[in-house]
């Protein structure tokens, strides 16, 4: 530890610090615009200079590193001095436009002006003016001439998105910040550019004109997307959702979001939305009231259990519903006698969820930056998982050693130190190999798979990196989760964790895989399960805040599927399987209703609605307790979302997390169709009829390969 003197007061920081990370552990701020906590120093802004005794000018805090008795003044007129001459300099060609700029009212560079600047310039010649940029449909590059040259959004680009989209071309008063010879920006996490703009260069393209900072009211919500659990900030104008930002949460999403955590809030209030209950009359949707439409459903099921049995009713319920409304729909449908209820729904192989525990990332979030080994089966991490291949990103840049065995050599954006690439009929075989190969290495036996492992050369590659390091993971990525071999690599990676000390786990799809198995959203003792429910044979259906067509590994065929049933019911915020449902429920999305999401690492986080549901729709899980009041089944007397959450809560979380596994066995190689994978900005119907994400290039990507 190094002790120095800050402002007359005595800090202790670790040796190698900057003056900056002195200031702020003493809670002494000093004006900077180009330092950002999460990046590199670069010292090109200036604004941090500060006096140091014997020092012969002014230093940049952010770039001086620290030395014993080092006595460092941020407030003296030399630093001042210097501090107020840089401002001159940053405003002399900025653009007086701040009446009409995006950021104006969060914009540090207006904030520091008031402080630092002077009252009138001396500069009087024509400000320069940089060219309009079209980066692509997220961030707007409209009004660079406001750009200070901070380079936070290079910098972001090369560090943490892991890609250089952004650089600084020319120099002097004509440099400015670009993409290469016209390209648009395209990474999954682009959108935190605009949040690290210290001005108005960088601003929100879909947000861009229409609203002011200071009319939005900003309240805290949980992403409802992928398995991070990402903080966010839903800042909403007049009862309507404007923007979404970050929230600050080391242990989770650090500062940063996903783009589709950012942006998808453009579907909330789009022409998309069921804003009433509707019955399909005559081959016709017709708009009822509540009361109509739920004594519609009660009766309904009530008609198909007498004439078919209760065998013949079933759920299939979405990973991205609230915990709360997974129990009740879970609730509801054993209230009827049935044990049909799924939310596997891309899911092939059902046989390796049934010990009572739920499959998890099997080590924390936070630990996945400091990993020293991992091995990645089945995922397009950057694209399934943009925070987590953030994380991991990090840790390769301190050394850990990156193996992957996937079908498709996708770029991650980070080094990978072994690939195996196979079809996935292969990936037991050639996982079995890399048992075969730890085996050898540790002289141990093989495990007994069903497959004969081949120590190959690739294999050995892998098996040597994971017997190396400290600390290490092995992680299930959503295809090898709804793999047709899904039960026997999971037993294999657990074996192999268990011979190479790694922890195993699945990076999990969905906002809340791992709350659905929580509370047993899952068929019982003779209960079909999601592939069987989808294969038709059901009288009656209550689809969840899902669209098999794109939500399931039926895809299309769910349709003529659904189709044969007496009876559909769609509860959804969206007007969604229009062809074959019967009823139609407006339920509110996750800014309109309270909840509980568990992310990946088995974090339960408790979220408000941000904004009054649109029209008519109501939060699902007080329309699920309204109808098993109306049918009359016990354990729906919940008056609040908090009586209903501690129903659902297992009483230890830390109990209900496991990643244990009996070896399944199988004959030998089998064929097994590609894993059903929702592509980015497919995963969920909120992603979906997210218009600018729909524009990105991965979107139109995934559209073509589509059509």
């Amino acid at each position: 530890m190094v002790e120095i003197e800050l402002d007359g007061k005595k800090v202790e920081v670790q040796e190698g610090s900057m003056v900056m990370h002195a200031a702020e552990k003493a809670g002494t701020y000093i004006p900077h615009f180009c330092y950002h906590k999460k990046l590199s120093i670069a010292a090109n802004c200036r604004m941090c200079l500060v006096d140091i005794e014997k020092a012969p000018k002014p230093m940049p805090a952010c770039a001086t590193p620290v030395t014993q008795g080092m006595i460092v003044r941020t407030k003296s007129d030399k630093a001042l001095k210097a501090q107020q001459g840089v401002m001159e300099f940053l405003l002399i060609n900025h653009p007086l436009d701040c009446p009409i700029c995006d950021q104006g009212g969060e914009c540090q560079l207006q904030d520091l002006a008031v402080g630092y600047g002077g009252s009138s310039s001396r500069y009087e010649e024509e400000k320069r003016v940089v060219a309009v940029k079209d980066v692509g449909p997220l961030i707007s590059m409209q009004e660079m001439s406001r750009c200070i040259h901070c380079t936070r959004c290079v910098r972001f680009g090369q560090e943490v998105a892991g890609v250089m989209e952004l650089g600084m071309s020319h120099r002097g008063e004509h440099a400015e910040i670009e993409t290469f010879v016209g390209s648009t920006v395209d990474s999954e996490l682009s959108g935190n550019m605009i949040d690290i703009c210290p001005v108005g260069a960088l601003t929100s393209k879909p947000f861009r004109y229409s609203a002011r900072t200071w009319e939005l009211s900003r309240r805290k919500s949980i992403s409802p997307h992928d398995s991070t659990g990402a903080n966010l900030i839903v800042q909403v104008k007049g009862n309507k959702v404007m923007r979404v930002v970050p929230m600050e949460h080391e242990a989770v999403n650090e500062c940063w979001i996903a783009d589709r955590d950012r942006f998808s809030y453009e579907a909330l209030n789009s022409d998309e939305r069921l804003t009433q209950p509707m019955l399909k009359q005559g081959g016709q949707w017709q708009p009822v009231d509540w009361q109509t439409a739920l004594n519609y459903v009660a009766n309904g099921l009530k008609q198909i259990k007498t004439d078919h049995g209760a065998a013949s009713i079933g759920a299939l319920v979405s990973p991205h519903s609230t915990l709360e409304e997974l129990y009740l729909a879970g609730a509801l449908v054993r209230g009827l006698g049935s044990e049909n209820i799924d939310y596997r729904l891309r899911s092939a192989d059902f046989s390796h969820i049934g010990s009572g525990k739920a499959r998890w990332l099997g080590t924390s979030i936070a630990s996945l930056s400091a990993l020293q080994r991992v091995l990645v089966v089945g995922a397009n991490l950057r694209k399934d998982h943009p925070l987590f291949a953030q994380r991991i990103r990090q840790a390769t840049k301190r050394g850990c050693k990156v193996s992957v065995i996937d079908s498709v050599a996708s770029d991650w954006l980070l080094p990978v130190a072994s690939r195996i690439t196979a079809v996935p009929d292969q990936w037991l075989q050639t996982l079995a190999d890399v048992a075969a190969a730890v085996a050898a290495e540790k002289g141990v036996l093989a495990p007994d798979s069903g497959y004969s492992g081949n120590a190959s050369a690739q294999a050995k590659t892998i098996a040597v990196s994971l017997l190396g390091g400290e600390r290490k993971a092995i992680l299930l990525g959503n295809a090898a989760a709804h793999h047709g071999q899904a039960a026997s690599l999971l037993a294999l990676a657990n074996w192999l964790g268990e011979q190479t000390g790694a922890t195993v786990g699945y990076l999990t799809e969905a906002a809340n895989t791992v709350g659905a198995q929580w509370v047993n959203a899952l068929p019982g003792t003779g209960g079909q399960h999601a592939a069987q429910m989808l294969a038709g044979g059901l009288k009656a259906v209550l689809l969840l805040n899902n669209e098999p067509e794109f939500d399931s590994a039926a895809g299309a065929h769910a349709k003529a599927a659904l189709a044969q049933a007496g009876m559909v019911v769609t509860l959804s915020p969206f007007k969604a399987n229009l062809e074959f449902s019967d009823v139609l429920l407006p339920i509110a999305p996750f800014t309109e209703t309270a909840g509980t999401f568990v992310n990946a690492e088995g974090r339960a986080q408790t979220f408000h609605g941000v904004v009054k549901p649109l029209g008519d729709a109501r939060p699902a899980w007080k329309v699920l307790k309204v109808l098993g009041d109306i049918l009359g089944l016990p354990g729906f007397a919940f008056e609040t979302i908090e009586a209903v959450r501690m129903a659902a809560l297992p009483p230890d979380t830390n109990a209900a997390l496991s990643n244990a596994s009996s070896m399944a066995r199988h004959a030998g190689p089998v064929a097994v169709q590609a894993p059903c994978t929702a592509s980015i900005y497919q995963l969920d119907g909120i992603v979906r009829r997210a218009t600018s994400l729909q524009c990105t290039s991965d979107a139109l990507v995934a559209q073509e390969a589509v059509a």
